[in-house]
C-alpha cells in the first residue's frame, strides 16, 4: 500500500511539475511574442519615419513642395471640371450633362460631407479616376494630364466651395482608430469589436458600436452594446453586458498645429448580469477627455483620460483610467494607396482607494484599410498585462469598422 501511495504521490508531483513547466513555457512564449510584436511595431514606426519615405510614404496628410495656388486652381477647374461639377461645386445641371448622376456624385458645398475627407482622398480620385476608390467610372483620371502641383492647386480651390470649413474638424485629424483608446474626432461609423482571452477558460466579448454625429459635425452620439460569451465551469453561457450611451463634443481642432480635443460624458446602464461577470451591477458614469496630436511626418499620438464612477460604490469601485497610443500612418503610391497604421497602446487603470496599485497593459496592433474606398477597415492586436498580472489574462482583439458616411458596406470594393 505504501509503495502504491508513494507511486501515486510521485506521479502527482510529476504532473504538477509538468503543468508548472508548461505554464512557464506558455507565459514565456506569450511574453516573447508580445515583445516581438511591440518591438516590430516600434521599429517599423521609427524606420519608416526616418529612413523609409521613398519606399512607403505617409498617407494621413499630404506634404507640398510649394503652397497650392488657389488662383491657378480656379483656372484649371473652369477649364476641365466645371462641365460636370458646375460653377458653384454643387454639380452641373442634369439638362446640360450626358450622364446619369450617380449616388456618390459630390456636392462640394456640403461642409459636413466634405470636411471629414482628407485631401489625399480627393487627390487619389483626381489622379487615378473614380474606380480607383470604388466610385463611378464617369470620373476620369487626370494623373497624366495635370502635374502634381496643378492637382494640389485645384483641390485648394475646390475646398473653397465649403464656406464653413473652419467650423468643422478637418479629415486629416481623423486619425486611425485604436483598439481601446478612444479618439477625439467625431465619427459616423459602425464598429464590431471583439476581445477574446488568450489563455485560461475561453471568454470573449463582442461590442456593437454605433457612432453618429448629431446636431452638427462636432457632436457625436455613441451607443455600445456588448455581448458576452464565457465557459464557466465547462458550461457555455452568454448574455448582454452593460450598455453604454455617450455624448462627445469636439472642443478645439487645428490642422496648423495638428491638434484636436474632445470631451465625452457616458453612462453605463446595469444591463449585464453581475453574478456571471457580465456587468458591474450598478449604473456608472464615465466622463473623459480625448486629445490627439498629428505630427509633421504623420506620426500621431492619441491620449485619453477619464474615470468610471459607479452610483453604488459597495458593488463596484470608483476608478480612473489613462490611455496613450503612438502610431504612424503609411501608404504606398505617393500617399494615395492602401493605408497601413501600426500602433502601440499603453493602458492604465487605478481604483480610487488608499494603497491601490495601477494595472498597466501594453497593446501592439495594426489597422489596415480593406476596401478600395477605404471606408471599411480592420484592426487587430494582442493586449498583455504588464503589472499586477495575477488573475489578468492576455487578450486577442479585433475589429471591423465601416464608415457609413462614405457609402454602403457592400459598395466601394471594386
Amino acid at each position: 500500500m505504501r509503495d502504491e501511495a508513494t507511486e501515486v504521490s510521485v506521479r502527482v508531483a510529476a504532473l504538477k511539475a509538468d503543468w508548472h513547466l508548461n505554464a512557464v513555457r506558455e507565459s514565456s512564449v506569450r511574453r516573447f511574442l508580445l515583445g516581438f510584436l511591440t518591438g516590430s511595431v516600434g521599429v517599423l514606426i521609427v524606420w519608416i519615419t526616418v529612413f523609409g519615405r521613398p519606399l512607403l510614404a505617409s498617407g494621413q496628410t499630404l506634404h507640398y513642395v510649394k503652397t497650392p495656388d488657389v488662383t491657378n486652381g480656379e483656372k484649371i477647374y473652369n477649364g476641365g471640371c466645371i462641365a460636370c461639377h458646375g460653377a458653384n461645386g454643387k454639380g452641373a445641371s442634369p439638362a446640360n450633362t450626358v450622364f446619369k448622376r450617380p449616388d456618390t456624385f459630390p456636392d462640394f458645398t456640403d461642409c459636413a460631407g466634405t470636411t471629414p475627407e482628407p485631401n489625399g482622398n480627393w487627390k487619389a480620385v483626381i489622379v487615378h479616376g473614380g474606380p480607383s476608390r470604388g466610385l463611378s467610372q464617369i470620373m476620369p483620371a487626370f494623373g497624366d494630364l495635370l502635374t502634381d502641383d496643378e492637382i494640389n492647386d485645384v483641390i485648394a480651390y475646390m475646398r473653397g466651395f465649403c464656406k464653413n470649413v473652419h467650423y468643422y474638424p478637418l479629415g486629416e485629424l481623423n486619425l486611425p482608430r485604436a483598439l481601446v483608446t478612444e479618439k477625439a474626432f467625431p465619427e459616423n461609423e459602425i464598429v464590431i469589436s471583439t476581445a477574446a482571452s488568450a489563455s485560461g477558460a475561453p471568454t470573449w466579448t463582442t461590442d456593437v458600436i454605433d457612432e453618429r454625429t448629431i446636431i452638427d459635425a462636432r457632436t457625436q452620439l455613441e451607443t455600445d452594446v456588448p455581448v458576452n460569451y464565457a465557459d464557466q465551469a465547462h458550461n457555455w453561457t452568454e448574455g448582454l453586458g452593460d450598455i453604454t450611451l455617450g455624448l462627445k463634443r469636439e472642443m478645439f481642432s487645428s490642422l496648423r498645429t495638428g491638434s484636436i480635443l474632445s470631451l465625452q460624458g457616458g453612462i453605463l446602464l446595469p444591463t449585464g448580469d453581475r453574478k456571471r461577470g457580465f456587468g458591474a451591477g450598478t449604473t456608472q458614469f464615465e466622463p473623459f477627455a480625448a486629445f490627439d496630436q498629428l505630427f509633421k511626418e504623420n506620426t500621431f499620438l492619441q491620449t485619453q483620460l477619464g474615470a468610471d464612477l459607479p452610483v453604488d460604490t459597495s458593488v463596484a469601485p470608483r476608478s480612473m483610467f489613462w490611455r496613450a497610443t503612438v502610431g504612424q500612418a503609411l501608404a504606398p503610391d505617393h500617399m494615395l494607396g492602401r493605408l497601413f497604421s501600426p500602433m502601440v497602446e499603453f493602458l492604465a487603470v487605478r481604483d480610487f482607494r488608499p494603497g491601490a496599485s495601477t494595472d498597466w497593459d501594453v497593446l501592439p496592433e495594426m489597422q489596415i484599410t480593406v476596401s478600395r474606398r477605404q471606408h471599411v477597415r480592420v484592426g487587430f492586436g494582442v493586449r498583455e498585462p504588464f503589472t499586477n498580472t495575477s488573475g489578468r489574462t492576455p487578450q486577442v482583439l479585433f475589429y471591423l469598422l465601416w464608415d457609413r458616411a462614405d457609402g454602403k458596406l457592400w459598395e466601394g470594393w471594386r
